[in-house]
């Protein structure tokens, strides 16, 4: 932010100015004295100003009314602190107002300013405006509170920003004499009468959170969402932070800038879901805590703007920088995009603007612009620390940069107002003070010339910093010196023709943030998920059930939420990553053993298994034979056939194969999709062929006519046998006295089947 010149029409008459000079040398009179005692002490002394000064902590809690109007009474409390080992006795808390700033740059330096400096820190008010501390032992605290009428402050009737300080005098045993030991320093903006020429006011209101759903669902018809976790219900309870912002933001003239990844994580929480718990899932049981966060926002947005952020809140830098070179990554954008608007009009039944982009912190330079417009937008959201403008007044947020893109440039020192620690009552007070002081500080620069500024705070404030953020846009509910204005109507308005509107280059992007971008190896492993999920798509027969959420969950990967989580980042990815190799691998081919060939020709089965619950289709098998001269297969040494599978079934392939040679012949069977892509990992098995040769059957012929031969023999010789018994028998008959010859024991021929022996091949 440039520094702003004297603020136009507000300057004090000389004789104002002689009386604050006057009235300063005799406030630093006693002091001067006390230095001038003895010049070998006047450096001894000066150090004990600036450490004496720190000896109390004074912090402001309260500060009523924020912005005060002519008869009104200006209460300050607070609490007092002592930090030395030493007590503090005879203390009085005293106001000091004054000066009155001429610049926002002035006001920067006084809020910088520590420790109590005579120079330039007015008198304390004193008579009844002060309270009264006997003691205050060492380490500890006491609270005061003290009114004072806004008449009795000395401010000028025209207003402006004013210089208020808080400070704690007393004594200490280590030094003699009262001498300031404690102030806190404010601002005070006083604007009795409207201005004729409001600044216009843009504030943003973002309700963004982190990555909660994984690419899991159920399988169920619903495809029931997996959560990573159930944290998110915590944002969304009474007092949550995401409640906190709902609540607020309905009260406050605000724009809505919304992440449609939450609304949609939000929304499938109103359902059934599930939750990862160790190695398996758990019901979700936050419906009714969703259901009323979801009604309350879309309650709080009827009738108001809401901007549609790109669905996750893709990291533009991180694109432009690191993932522009990665094929597929910026192409994801534009149905980020598109998914933007459909996500928040089905969902809060508003139609949001989609043609904003938010780079982080508003940092831009030439590529981040390329990437933020490849999506369609054609408004940037930057900020005035990195569009810097060198003129003496704070410029209109809207300007043009050529090729119809507009950059909505946001007050840098106004956007960073609430990023502290705002839970101490006495930092949100002062960052409230200084806010105003500072929308007043811009109006009155050039109060003839009203213009448009536009703040765009921290993506995800805290509880506290939201409550800050709230009270600060009351203070300027009456409207004396700004008016509200959307970001839509912001983007808008006529520009300043003398505002920068050059793109700064890529060495003016911030060290810093570009340390906390998403490396290129993550855009690698986000291409390798999109290419395995656009291979597994294909064979799929309801590919929508993986492809929406996968493509959910790619989106998720590449969201700004992830600065400053590398580790949470990286395993978010290599999460969803093995999820995705774990479905593909539902579908496989069956190991098979070796096999055994005989004869000429045979069928050669290979099994593929979809372990998925939704069939598969498009898919081809491959049978290929090393050896064609040994195996053909429909003639050649490959064939192919159509997989069609239902889910949860397995196929049995068959192949025609023809044995030419005896030997193996190692075969490999592969899945490919119908575009020729290989899909899982190939199967190699052993094919061994032991085919019938011509010897083989002259062998076998011989075996048979030997065994013709020995029927033949066997039947001469059993005819034989039988005419020499008739004869025998003859003989008996006519000599019974001679003995015939033995009679042959022959036992009867079985009908069973042999015992088992060798494989006959067939």
């Amino acid at each position: 932010m440039a520094e702003a010149a004297d603020i136009q029409g507000t300057v004090p008459s000389p004789a104002r100015r002689w009386l604050r000079r006057t009235a300063s040398l005799l406030a630093a009179a006693p002091l001067l004295a006390g230095l001038l005692q003895g010049a070998t002490a006047a450096p001894a002394a000066a150090s004990e100003v600036a450490s004496g000064s720190r000896t109390v902590d004074v912090s402001l809690n309260t500060l009523s009314p924020s912005a005060p109007v002519e008869g009104d009474t200006l209460t300050v409390s607070g609490r007092v602190t002592n930090q030395s080992k030493q007590a503090v006795t005879n203390a009085t808390v005293d106001v000091r107002v004054g000066p009155r700033m001429t610049s926002r740059s002035e006001i920067e330096a006084v809020s910088n300013r520590t420790g109590f400096h005579p120079a330039s820190d007015p008198a304390p008010l004193g008579g009844s405006y002060k309270v009264a501390i006997p003691q205050l032992a060492a380490g500890l605290s006491k609270e005061f509170s003290l009114s004072v009428p806004v008449a009795k402050l000395g401010l000028e009737e025209d207003g402006g920003v004013y210089q208020l300080g808080v400070s704690l005098s007393g004594q200490t045993p280590a030094q003699s004499g009262e001498r300031v030991l404690g102030i806190e320093r404010t601002f005070l903006p006083y604007q009795p009468e409207a201005t004729e020429k409001k600044t216009q006011l843009t504030y943003l209101w973002p309700l963004i959170s982190s990555a909660h759903v994984s690419a899991e669902t159920g399988t169920d018809d619903q495809q029931t969402p997996v959560f990573e976790n159930d944290e998110l219900a915590a944002e969304l309870a009474p007092g949550g932070r995401l409640d906190h912002m709902v609540t607020l933001g309905k009260e406050l003239p605000v724009t809505w800038v919304i992440d449609p990844d939450l609304l949609a994580t939000v929304d499938a929480m109103t359902k059934n879901y599930q939750v990862k718990s160790g190695t398996t899932t758990v019901p979700g049981r936050n419906q009714a805590v969703a259901e009323r966060w979801l009604d309350a926002l879309e309650k709080a947005v009827v009738g108001r703007k809401v901007v549609a952020l790109p669905f996750a809140d893709p990291d533009i830098a991180s694109l432009a920088h690191r993932g522009k070179d990665v094929p597929g990554s910026v192409s994801h954008l534009q149905p980020a995009t598109e998914l933007a608007g459909s996500t928040v009009e089905t969902i809060l039944h508003v139609k949001p603007s989609t043609d904003f982009s938010w780079p982080v912190d508003g940092a831009v330079d030439p590529s981040i612009m390329d990437v933020a417009t490849s999506a369609g937008a054609r408004k940037v959201i930057a900020r005035s620390d990195s569009f810097r403008d060198d003129l003496p007044y704070t410029p209109t947020a809207a300007r043009p940069i050529g090729g119809g893109t507009t950059a909505v440039v946001s007050d840098a020192y106004l956007s960073t107002a609430f990023e502290g620690d705002m839970l101490p009552a006495g930092n949100s007070t002062l960052a409230v003070q200084e806010f105003l002081a500072q929308t007043l500080a811009v109006t009155l620069e050039q109060p003839d010339l009203q213009r448009s500024i536009v703040v765009a705070p921290q993506r995800m404030p805290t509880t506290a910093q939201a409550e800050t953020m709230a009270n600060a846009l009351r203070g300027l509910s009456a409207q004396r010196w700004t008016q509200s204005l959307d970001l839509v109507a912001a983007s808008a308005v006529k520009p300043d023709p003398d505002a920068n509107t050059k793109v700064p280059g890529a060495s003016r992007y911030p060290q810093a943030l570009r340390k906390q971008e998403l490396p290129v190896q993550a855009f690698r492993e986000m291409q390798d998920t999109r290419g395995a999920l656009d291979d597994f798509k294909v064979i799929l027969t309801q590919p929508d059930r993986v492809v929406t959420p996968f493509g959910n969950a790619i989106s998720r990967e590449m969201s700004t939420s992830w600065r400053g989580q590398a580790p949470a980042a990286s395993l978010y990815r290599i999460t969803v990553q093995e999820y995705l190799k774990t479905l593909s691998k539902g579908v496989q081919l069956i190991s098979k053993s070796d096999l055994t060939l005989s004869g000429r020709s045979a069928t050669i089965p290979v099994t593929v298994q979809n372990k998925l619950l939704q069939g598969v289709d498009h898919l081809v098998l491959r049978l290929t034979s090393s050896n064609k001269t040994r195996l053909k297969l429909n003639g050649d040494d490959v064939a192919e056939l159509p997989v069609k599978i239902g889910g949860g079934h397995s196929q049995s392939v068959k192949f025609t194969a023809s044995a030419n040679a005896n030997g193996p012949v190692p075969m490999t069977a592969q899945l490919f999709t119908e575009d020729g892509t290989p899909y899982g990992q190939p199967m190699q098995f052993t094919v061994k062929v032991s085919e019938i040769t011509p010897t083989v059957m002259l062998v076998i012929a011989g075996g048979v006519l030997l065994l013709v031969l020995a029927g033949a023999r066997m039947y001469t010789q059993r005819k034989r046998a039988a005419a020499r018994n008739a004869e025998a028998e003859a003989a008996e008959e006519n000599d019974p006295e001679q003995p015939s010859d033995p009679t042959p024991d022959t036992g009867p021929e079985s009908g069973d089947p042999s015992g088992a022996g060798e494989k006959v091949d067939r």
